[in-house]
C-alpha cells in the first residue's frame, strides 16, 4: 500500500535512505552519506514523502518537491519486487510532468528510470561527490 509518510515511519525511511545510497553509489565515499544522514532525517518530515508499506513495515519510499522526484528508495531485500515501479507509477498518476536527476555512474537506477518513460535532457556536472549527473 502506498500512503503519505507518518512521523512513526521516519526511522525506517531514514535507514532505507542511508543503506540505499551506500549500496547504489559505491563511487561516492560512504562518509558523505553518513555525514548527511542527520540533516536528511530532519528534512524528511518537512518534505512530500510517500511510503510503500507491507505488513506494517516500510519497504520503500519516494520524495517529491513539486514536479521534481527527489528520490525513490527501496529496501535492499525488496529490490526487484516491483516496489520502485509501483511508487513511480503512483507518482505519475496525477502529474503531467515529472523530473529527476541520476548519477551517470549509478548502474542500477539508470536503466530503471529510462524504462519508465523518462528521457535524458542534459548532462550536468555537480559539485557533490560523484561528478556527472543526468537530468
Amino acid at each position: 500500500m502506498i500512503r503519505k509518510m507518518k512521523p512513526e515511519d521516519l526511522e525506517q525511511v531514514a535507514q532505507i535512505w542511508l543503506k540505499s545510497n551506500l549500496e547504489a553509489h559505491d563511487f561516492i565515499p560512504g562518509q558523505y552519506w553518513e555525514e548527511n544522514f542527520q540533516a536528511v532525517k530532519e528534512m524528511l518530515p518537512l518534505a512530500e514523502v510517500y511510503v510503500w508499506e507491507e505488513s506494517g513495515g516500510v519497504r520503500g519510499f519516494a520524495g517529491l518537491n513539486g514536479d521534481f522526484i527527489e528520490g525513490i528508495f527501496v529496501s535492499g531485500a525488496c529490490r526487484g519486487a516491483g516496489i520502485g515501479k509501483e511508487l513511480m507509477d503512483w507518482l505519475k498518476q496525477d502529474r503531467e510532468r515529472l523530473c529527476l536527476k541520476v548519477y551517470e555512474k549509478t548502474a542500477g537506477p539508470r536503466p530503471f528510470i529510462c524504462g519508465r518513460d523518462f528521457r535524458s535532457r542534459r548532462r550536468a556536472w555537480t559539485k557533490q561527490p560523484g561528478g556527472e549527473s543526468m537530468k
